[in-house]
């Protein structure tokens, strides 16, 4: 089988170029190419090296790189190699800069620059974590968003995500038989939405998950198809009760959801200014 190379070149973190590649390459199914990544490459000396190991594994080339040289250094090897090369933020700033009618800095890595953007999303990330699972409602009002739901409804890596976008993320487990703490009903700041599943589905995924922490198969209302339904069912309707945004997540990944939930909170904002 013939190995495909791909070039991922970033005079930052790689962390972008990194993240369009991965979103691209999930579109082509059994394409699964050897991935040369080179981050900083901020020097004549280290653009030599990458374009040697191009040179020696010639495949298309993806980069981020503000330095004018080092681009045509790079531009001039894939040219004389016959590959593709691609700037992926050009279309982007280009267009960009000619609505805003203003010049790029051109200075690698600004996008990971300790600012206050950045210790913000920390500081989200904080929150998210000391508010996970029910824990800390004493001040629970100071989440941006509160996500309500039965277990195994993805509440966790979703406020995980929004939290790495600098939302303050809190989320509260409807458990049969236990009550809802009265600090999520005192909230009247955070945007309080529900997360919901099919039935069938949560219980194969409590299955699945009970298998991977136990050996012990007993039935239990956990993972009984009726009782969930009812779990499902009664935690809906405390939703419904208190007027708050359902979102089924049975269809969704992690990212679908979060974008639904920032749509929510658009307007929830708005609605408040």
């Amino acid at each position: 089988m013939t190995a495909h190379h791909l070039h991922l070149v970033s005079d930052s973190t790689g962390e972008t170029i990194n993240s369009v590649a991965r979103a691209c390459l999930v579109q082509f199914s059994g394409v699964e190419p050897v991935e040369h990544i080179w981050s900083l490459v901020r020097t004549r000396g280290m653009m030599n090296k990458v374009v040697g190991q191009i040179e020696a594994h010639p495949g298309p080339v993806l980069y981020t790189l503000v330095n004018l040289q080092l681009r045509d250094q790079l531009t001039s090897c894939c040219m004389r190699l016959g590959v593709p090369c691609i700037a992926i933020l050009d279309p982007v700033i280009h267009t960009m800069a000619n609505y805003f009618g203003v010049e790029m800095k051109g200075t690698p890595g600004l996008q990971h620059v300790l600012d206050a953007e950045y210790f913000g999303r920390m500081d989200a990330m904080t929150f998210a974590l000391t508010h996970d699972d029910g824990q800390h409602c004493s001040d629970i009002a100071k989440a941006d968003i509160i996500l309500v739901g039965v277990s195994r409804t993805s509440k966790t890596p979703t406020c995980m995500y929004l939290a790495n976008r600098g939302i303050k993320a809190a989320n509260i487990p409807v458990v049969p038989g236990c009550p809802i703490p009265d600090e999520l009903l005192q909230a009247d700041g955070p945007l309080i939405i529900g997360l919901t599943k099919d039935p069938a589905r949560l219980v194969q995924v409590r299955q699945n998950r009970l298998r991977m922490l136990t050996d012990d198969r007993q039935e239990t209302d956990y993972v009984n198809l009726e009782a969930v339904r009812q779990e499902i069912a009664q935690a809906r309707r405390f939703c419904v009760e208190h007027d708050w945004p359902l979102i089924d997540v049975t269809r969704r990944s992690i990212e679908e959801t979060a974008a639904t939930i920032m749509n929510y909170y658009a307007r929830h904002i708005g609605a408040e200014v």
